[in-house]
């Protein structure tokens, strides 16, 4: 169970991967339309300032242009930014797509709470999970008991959470919990998600020195 927790967050990954190299092509068409408008600016600006810029000294003028610089760079990080959070909504939307196929999601369900079970390594544990997916474990709760640690009692929790989907395991003295909801996961692996995201989208990360520099 262990092992296909891991090959589902690498899949992910995978997910990640592809969208990333979706939206590729956008972030370049975006960032060159970008630098365009801004070297037009600049060398407009650089024609009407050129005699003030003259007067008042390669300082100033240095001052004048890195503002533009900052300005364009703050542009672009929202547009990074925008592009990733574009990218992890679709992740969940591949989620959702995961959850309508009750028998594939049944297994998935399992391989977390059976994961979880090993991890905190007691005798009992709690299963809390949505609206949704208590009925889907209640229907298969015997199968999903079956394959839990040897000597391991689990009990479901009539308690719903609000997550997306996934489980949320906690030990019987509540001491320990682990966090298998889709939410949880995401954030343990959000870091990961971006800088593959981010490899794929901007390979050269939006420099703008080669366009104000020299």
């Amino acid at each position: 169970m262990v092992t296909q927790a891991h090959e589902l967050e690498e899949a992910i990954l995978a997910r990640a991967e592809r969208l990333a190299n979706e939206y590729r092509e956008r972030a370049n068409r975006a960032r060159d339309q970008i630098l365009r408008d801004a070297a037009d600016k600049l060398r407009l600006r650089e024609q009407r300032e050129e005699a003030i810029a003259k007067s008042l000294g390669e300082r100033t003028y240095r001052q004048q242009v890195q503002a533009e610089e900052l300005k364009l760079q703050s542009h672009l990080d929202r547009v990074r930014w925008n592009l990733v959070r574009d990218v992890e909504h679709r992740l969940a939307e591949r989620m959702r797509q995961h959850v309508e196929d009750s028998k594939a999601y049944l297994k998935t369900l399992t391989g977390f709470i059976a994961t979880a079970a090993e991890a905190v390594e007691q005798a009992e544990v709690h299963v809390a999970a949505n609206a949704q997916d208590q009925k889907l474990l209640t229907e298969h709760w015997a199968s999903v008991t079956a394959a839990l640690p040897k000597g391991t009692q689990a009990t479901l929790s009539e308690q719903p959470i609000d997550t997306l989907a996934g489980v949320l395991v906690t030990s019987g003295d509540g001491r320990i919990r682990v966090d298998n909801t889709f939410e949880g996961r995401m954030a343990r692996l959000r870091m990961r998600i971006q800088q593959a995201i981010l490899e794929r989208l901007l390979p050269s990360g939006f420099d703008t020195g080669a366009l104000f520099g020299g």
